[in-house]
């Protein structure tokens, strides 16, 4: 609240000095337009709430870009990180399985199955071939070759069956599984990547050069989600507002070079015209006459040039370069 304060009452006190300053500059050369510096800020915030575990800057202080300005306690975002991580490793284990046949242990299992039924299928045939050779004579039974046979299909049957069930263990599951499979993996990745980003989120870095304008709040504080604890003002967000009188705005247009001063600066300072405000200010209230349009104003920004650091609220006037 503090900065918005002061930030009103600058506000105010620059454009009642810019009005005044305007008008005496109006009655003697409307070639210099008079103006102040305004600043863009930046809030630094957290997207969730937390205790604030350290505050690294000070009001007044300077920061380089990509600097720790604060930080939240991070002991959820760890542990919400430890657990992401945990249920990836899982995923890409299950899907692992998948893409491999059955275990070492099990495919062995099914090797002695096999070999019980071929040892099985062999009696069989024996058996089978034993009474076909008995087929025609006196010792020969219909019963007893009908049971050979039967038993010979039967063996020769559940053979049959483990040897294909053997090929299918060593099979990596159906496609529609390893597809899900994948899917998961990816999911529980891009949980990683999004536990990963918060826990960045909790400590915010200074995205350029700036001053630190003010702070919010103090260590071991409660900060609410998306509660400003810094605000900067960066070096390269300091622009020129002055006013130009009516019969002047359609000499400036965007892009246009201007010079200008200010007090304390150095000579031969320029600033490129970025915004042209598309209706009129008048001060004081007038009516709109031939005589009164002169006292109608534009309101125009400009982006200094030579990348000079110019205090917020100071006043400058801005001259059309020829």
């Amino acid at each position: 609240m503090r900065v918005v304060r002061f930030l009103i009452v600058l506000f105010i006190a620059s454009s009642v000095a810019a009005a005044a300053w305007y008008m005496k500059r109006l009655e003697t050369d409307g070639a210099i337009y008079p103006g102040y510096v305004e600043g863009e800020y930046i809030e630094l915030s957290a997207p969730v709430s937390g205790a604030l575990a350290s505050l690294n800057v000070a009001r007044g202080q300077r920061v380089e870009a990509g600097a720790n300005v604060f930080s939240l306690d991070r002991t959820t975002a760890l542990a919400d990180i430890a657990q992401a991580e945990a249920s990836a490793e899982r995923a890409r284990a299950e899907l692992a399985d998948r893409r491999k046949g059955a275990r070492t242990e099990e495919l062995e299992v099914r090797l002695a199955e096999i070999r019980e039924a071929e040892a099985a299928f062999l009696n069989a045939g024996q058996d089978l071939k034993r009474q076909q050779e008995l087929t025609g004579s006196a010792a020969f039974v219909q019963a007893g070759f009908d049971d050979a046979q039967a038993a010979y299909d039967q063996a020769s049957a559940r053979l049959a069956a483990l040897r294909q069930s053997f090929e299918v263990a060593n099979l990596p599951a159906r496609q529609d599984q390893l597809n899900a499979a994948q899917q998961a993996v990816k999911e529980a990745e891009a949980i990683v990547a999004k536990a990963n980003r918060r826990l960045l989120e909790l400590s915010p870095v200074a995205p350029v050069q700036a001053l630190v304008l003010d702070t919010y709040f103090l260590p071991g504080a409660w900060v609410p989600a998306n509660k400003s604890v810094v605000t900067l003002l960066p070096d390269d967000k300091r622009k020129l507002r002055f006013f130009v009188p009516e019969a002047d705005i359609s000499k400036i247009s965007i892009g246009q070079s201007m010079a200008f001063i200010c007090d304390g600066c150095e000579a031969g300072l320029r600033a490129s015209v970025s915004y042209i405000a598309p209706e009129a200010e008048y001060t004081p209230p007038v009516i709109y006459s031939a005589d009164s349009r002169e006292k109608l104003v534009f309101l125009i920004e400009a982006q200094p040039e030579s990348g000079v650091i110019l205090p917020v609220g100071i006043p400058i006037e801005v001259e059309r370069v020829k």
